[in-house]
């Protein structure tokens, strides 16, 4: 028998506040009511914010992320269109199948699982482009799978180096409300996230922002979609309506998440909590002495990490023990990274002590699938970092009041 909550430490869905959940709470209402379009326009001007764009056009489609991938895709892009992307995990190679499945002609720069998107190739590749036969350039901006977190401002240098025009697509699944993102200073053209990531709701709904550049591109575009319309949506939209059945109890939820994110806590305490809480994560892996899937510091994500188990232990044994005998979610090693790798989301409606309880279980569960393991050496690193402040080590038995020191970062 399960006693107690059990714990969620993927990177998706995440941890909801009660107040989220208590604001869907509502009876079911007329989506044609009177007085239904002011929660609708005032959540779509509020979600400007969160992409930090002035003049970008925001939609929520019924949907996931992966809906908002295709609505950018198929609004914007023609048949046979040549479109750049990079492989470098799992989430940005489904979106080279979708791009490949809905027709492009997808030029692949494969990277290792682990690396970020990579800036320089893009760069060669553009510069090289004399033709302007690349139409869009597509970048993950947090790569879930590998916990890396790539650089958009360089991927936009790139182009405007070269002097390229091609649109500039950015999955923020995994980083929208919760990593840095700004879609006006860095010139992206569309950006898609979901409801169930940094914006703290279940998932359901497919979220784009989109430029006038893209606006542009969707007034001609010849890709067939049907629902994913974005003249259909905007048209509606202006008065604070849908052109089909919106989820009304997630539109009040998201009310409340964004209230909380822009008006409570700050986007940017938001952020940097975000950084806080991956940062003693991060030491606390780097105590046990493993190592990350992400090959350097420079693109370690703040919403997930991902680590590899020693030799000798599957980390589907460490997933299955912490749900199993602890309670307690941890994210799978996707594709190649299966059985090598497990991954603790920290993004979402989180706290130091809600990572410390991931770092202690993480112990306990890979002690006994097999790794050697010193309890309480990751638990302590992460404490010095949130706490910041360094215990003095004693060699006697008796005990001894603790000597506290400012520990640097």
């Amino acid at each position: 028998m399960r006693t107690g909550q059990t714990q969620l430490f993927v990177p998706g869905p995440t941890n909801m506040p009660e107040a989220v959940r208590q604001a869907m709470n509502v009876p079911m209402q007329d989506m044609r009511a009177p007085d239904f379009g002011g929660l609708t326009i005032g959540i779509l001007d509020d979600l400007k914010k969160i992409f930090r764009t002035e003049t970008g056009r925001v939609m929520m489609f019924p949907g996931s992320g992966s809906g908002a991938w295709e609505a950018a895709i198929t609004n914007t892009l023609n048949p046979g269109d040549k479109v750049l992307m990079a492989r470098h995990g799992q989430f940005s190679a489904l979106w080279v199948e979708m791009a490949e499945r809905l027709g492009l002609d997808v030029e692949v720069i494969d990277v290792t699982w682990g690396a970020g998107c990579p800036a320089q190739k893009f760069s060669r590749r553009l510069g090289a482009d004399t033709k302007d036969e690349i139409k869009a350039v597509f970048v993950t901006h947090n790569e879930t799978a590998t916990g890396v977190t790539s650089d958009v401002a360089a991927i936009r240098r790139a182009l405007d180096e070269s002097f390229h025009d091609a649109l500039l697509f950015v999955d923020a699944v995994s980083s929208l409300a919760s990593i840095e993102f700004r879609m006006d200073d860095w010139g992206v053209d569309l950006a898609v996230t979901g409801s169930q990531k940094g914006l703290m709701l279940p998932a359901g709904l497919g979220i784009l922002a989109v430029s006038d550049k893209a606006m542009t591109a969707s007034e001609t575009a010849t890709m067939r979609r049907a629902y994913f319309e974005f003249s259909d949506m905007l048209r509606m939209n202006e008065t604070g309506y849908f052109p089909y059945t919106p989820p009304t109890q997630l539109l009040h939820g998201m009310r409340k998440s964004l209230d909380r994110i822009l008006f409570e806590e700050g986007l940017d305490n938001v952020i940097a909590r975000h950084h806080r809480l991956a940062e003693g994560v991060r030491r606390g892996v780097a105590a046990w002495g493993l190592d990350l899937v992400a090959e350097s510091h420079r693109v370690h994500s703040d919403t997930v990490t991902a680590i590899r188990v020693p030799e000798g232990v599957d980390a589907r044994d460490v997933i299955r023990i912490a749900y199993e005998e602890f309670n307690t979610s941890f994210g799978s090693g996707l594709g190649e990274l299966n059985g090598k790798v497990f991954r603790i989301g920290h993004l979402g409606d989180m706290n130091e002590a809600m990572c410390l309880t991931a770092l202690s279980v993480a112990e306990m569960a890979l002690a006994k699938a097999g790794a050697q393991m010193r309890f309480g050496s990751g638990v302590g690193a992460a404490q010095n970092w949130y706490a910041r402040v360094e215990v003095s080590e004693t060699s006697s038995e008796a005990p001894q009041p603790a000597r506290l020191t400012i520990a640097a970062e």
